[in-house]
């Protein structure tokens, strides 16, 4: 067992405000009505991040993530007093990991010096993709030559960076996304992240696929897509560590290996989740989603927690085998007795379990379970099929 202090703890802290929103984005991203106010907000993660420590108990800060929205629009020096908060409220691990998402405008990428001296160490750029046309198509308020100088920008700002790409585009076949990858290995670095288009419920794309105005790939080339990203990337020393996400050997995300590891996490700001070990147990938290309605309840209460659970065992099994099971190392058996008490057997259902070891979906020995290339093809049905 770890010491509390040894117990390594990962921080996301949300920034919901957007230029614009893009037609197929359903995260909590708002486009401010008025000024916002840095100080007010910079007040209301310090107040949540107390919060957060209280229950959290010690631990080690090893990742902070600044996600969004769009963290690139929060002022750098509320970035400063973020990390100044959490660095009080945990010890920052000498090696500590602090990302922050950013557009490639121009504006934004003008900024990355300041959010580099207020301890930003790793920037994750949404490129998404280097052709105008498909930017056009994406509703992106940047051109493929601004993505590219902010990705320059961000390897000579950085130690560490990663951009993501989104494919399976309306129109999109594997001609243009072979050159489309090409193009992007000569760019990045040590990380990035492919993202298979999804129409999700509620955005612009969604009504437009509805009216049958917006039509993706079919399946077979989804498919074709998806091995061609595997298998070039890998090709260029950039092996798929997870579903969407392929980085040198020892350049993974650690923030987000602490999400699909089932660590333990603390989310402040507007919709921000966690999931933080108590006692014998797993603690879940949820935060109030509209920014202004989050902002006050920190102010009246110092904290926008809208909800707090105690994870029944069974519940955190599914939870980790539904997030481990996206990774290429799989679910160990250790990890997963560790973390919720139960054996890994116990959330597997075995003739769903034998069936994909059988078609060569899933691989399972004494070490523990893992989806195999062919089973990371169809990951969603095989996780509802194989975990009970």
């Amino acid at each position: 067992m770890l010491s509390d202090l040894a117990r390594p703890i990962a921080l996301y802290v949300h920034w919901p405000y957007c230029r614009s929103r893009c037609p197929y984005c359903d995260f909590n991203a708002h486009v401010p009505r008025n000024r916002v106010d840095g100080d007010r907000w910079l007040r209301a993660y310090e107040a949540e991040i107390r919060h957060s420590r209280r229950l959290s108990g010690p631990g080690t800060l090893v990742s902070v993530f600044f996600g969004g929205g769009t963290p690139s629009l929060m002022p750098p020096e509320v970035t400063h007093g973020v990390l100044a908060a959490a660095s009080t409220a945990w010890p920052l691990a000498e090696a500590a990991e602090i990302t922050l998402e950013a557009n490639p405008n121009s504006v934004e990428v003008g900024r990355f010096e300041a959010f580099r001296d207020a301890g930003v160490n790793r920037v994750s750029i949404g490129v998404q993709s280097l052709d105008d046309d498909a930017l056009r198509q994406l509703g992106r308020g940047h051109t493929a030559a601004e993505a590219r100088r902010a990705v320059e920008t961000a390897g000579a700002t950085f130690p560490r960076f990663s951009f993501d790409l989104i494919y399976g585009r309306p129109g999109h076949d594997a001609s243009f996304w072979r050159t489309e990858l090409g193009d992007a290995i000569a760019l990045a670095g040590e990380h990035l992240s492919c993202y298979q288009l999804t129409i999700e419920r509620g955005t612009p794309f969604h009504a437009l696929a509805a009216a049958g105005r917006l039509r993706l790939p079919e399946e077979p080339v989804l498919a074709e897509l998806f091995d061609i990203t595997s298998d070039t990337l890998a090709a260029a020393g950039l092996p798929r560590y997870e579903v969407s996400n392929h980085a040198r050997p020892g350049a993974e995300s650690r923030h987000n290996l602490t999400y699909w590891r089932y660590g333990d996490y603390v989310g402040v700001g507007p919709g921000a989740h966690g999931r933080v070990r108590i006692g014998s147990g797993v603690g879940g938290h949820a935060r109030i989603r509209k920014p202004e309605a989050w902002l006050r309840a920190v102010e009246a209460c110092g904290h926008g927690t809208e909800t707090t659970e105690c994870i029944p065992a069974a519940t955190a099994g599914r939870e980790m085998l539904m997030m481990g099971l996206r990774m290429v190392e799989g679910v160990s058996r250790a990890a997963f007795t560790e973390r919720t008490g139960l054996r890994l057997d116990q959330a597997l259902r075995p003739e769903a379990l034998r069936r994909a070891r059988d078609a060569g979906l899933m691989h399972a020995d004494r070490d523990g379970v893992r989806v195999t290339p062919a089973g990371i093809r169809v990951l969603d049905a095989l996780i509802g099929d194989v975990v009970a």
